[in-house]
């Protein structure tokens, strides 16, 4: 059975860093894409970014415009699928971050692309 655990949230001050990971079990061959989303309290779970790999297109790499330039998103090991590096963190980026991965082709950005999430880990930032 797939599972995804993030790990990685905390609490930090505007301008602070914290490294979210997402370590990823049950599967064997590598997924096609992995991806972060986050939803804040009152509002709709978003897209965050996005790394996806295919035999014809290689790797592709996908950000929401207001975390361009300050958030990086990678693939990890056999263990940790993804990480998301975030730096330069603002108020708004509080909310619940939740990891995700897709099995086969699908729009990166779209919450019914992705086969498997994981329970969320809380990132806050004080102002």
């Amino acid at each position: 059975q797939v599972q995804l655990v993030e790990s990685g949230g905390g609490l930090v001050q505007t301008g602070g860093s914290l490294r979210l990971s997402c370590a990823a079990s049950g599967r064997t061959f590598p997924w096609y894409g992995l991806g972060w989303f986050r939803q804040s309290p009152g509002k709709e779970r978003e897209f965050v970014a996005a790394i996806n790999k295919s035999p014809w297109s290689g790797e592709s790499i996908y950000y929401r415009d207001s975390v361009q330039g300050r958030f990086t998103i990678s693939r990890g090991d056999a263990k940790i699928a993804v990480t998301l590096q975030m730096n330069s963190l603002k108020p708004e980026d509080t909310a619940i971050y939740y990891c995700a991965a897709q099995g086969d082709h699908g729009a990166y950005d779209a919450i019914s692309s992705y086969d498997y999430w994981g329970q969320g880990t809380q990132v806050t930032v004080s102002s």
